[in-house]
């Protein structure tokens, strides 16, 4: 199993200086992955997640790097190509990227954004596929509902290949973000249950994995990614992880909602749960 952190970019957190020193930490402390937010402004400071990317590639060597969600329909995708591109160059081929429909719609909707989920699940597929093809085909044409490209190209490539890891975010039990999922490299669950609105069960996570193993068309690996909170004890850390990584977890991502940056510092310089 491996270890990552889900990391603000509001507050406190919104500046790109303060996320590429904890970063550091991060890597220095045993963790494997730093992932950042990629949010909307709602009335505090919040930086933007590509210069707090760049910020932290230059500050780190070995942890992997990327968005912890990328809300793709309120993105151009030939852009987010590009500039995950450039990440995973500048990085050294690092970068992963989680995927999700992002905000809810009055959030979306306040900023001029479609705010109808379908769409944006239409939209989100359309870009997933055009990611795909900018960083695997020498020349890409696309036509769909939303988005048309005709003959591009894009260079540099990703450093990975075939292409940069994409996981897709999704909260059981909803289905439709696990199908989704299955096409891909991962999937993310949330650390709720998205119907209730409480903390996922143990029982409810292994119906989940189940769930899209059984639809999985990846030949390769597909990592089985958890959220949540672990506190500053090994063996309380290792009660709450091992029985998700003994029902398929492959990565564990230890949340900073609602921590300061004290707390959480301290917590990223205590190192992994395991």
């Amino acid at each position: 199993m491996k270890f990552g952190l889900d990391v603000p970019t509001t507050g406190e957190y919104g500046d790109a200086r303060v996320l590429a020193q904890l970063a550091r930490e991060a890597e220095e402390s045993g963790w494997d992955g730093f992932f950042v937010w990629d949010v909307l402004p709602k009335g505090q400071p919040v930086i933007d997640p590509w210069i707090a990317l760049t910020a932290i590639a230059l500050q780190t060597s070995r942890i992997k790097i990327g968005l912890l969600v990328a809300p793709l329909a309120r993105h151009r995708p030939y852009l987010v190509a590009q500039r995950l591109a450039n990440l995973d160059q500048l990085s050294g081929g690092r970068v992963i990227c989680t995927v999700g429909l992002g905000d809810g719609n009055e959030v979306f909707a306040a900023f001029g954004e479609e705010g109808d989920m379908a769409v944006r699940a239409r939209q989100l597929d359309e870009g997933l596929a055009i990611l795909q093809g900018l960083w695997t085909e020498d020349r890409f044409s696309y036509s769909g509902e939303h988005y048309h490209l005709c003959e591009v190209s894009l260079r540099p490539r990703p450093v990975q290949v075939p292409r940069i890891p994409l996981w897709v975010a999704g909260g059981w039990p909803y289905r439709a973000p696990f199908r989704r999922a299955a096409r891909w490299d991962g999937v993310s669950f949330k650390s709720i249950n998205a119907r209730e609105q409480r903390w996922l069960s143990l029982d409810e996570f292994r119906s989940g994995v189940a769930y899209v193993r059984s639809r999985c068309t990846q030949a390769g690996p597909f990592e089985i990614v958890m959220s949540g909170e672990t506190p500053r004890d090994r063996q309380q850390g290792s009660d709450i992880v091992t029985p998700f990584r003994e029902a398929g977890a492959t990565w564990w991502i230890e949340e900073g909602l609602g921590w300061s940056l004290k707390e959480y510092r301290e917590r990223i310089q205590y190192g992994p749960p395991l």
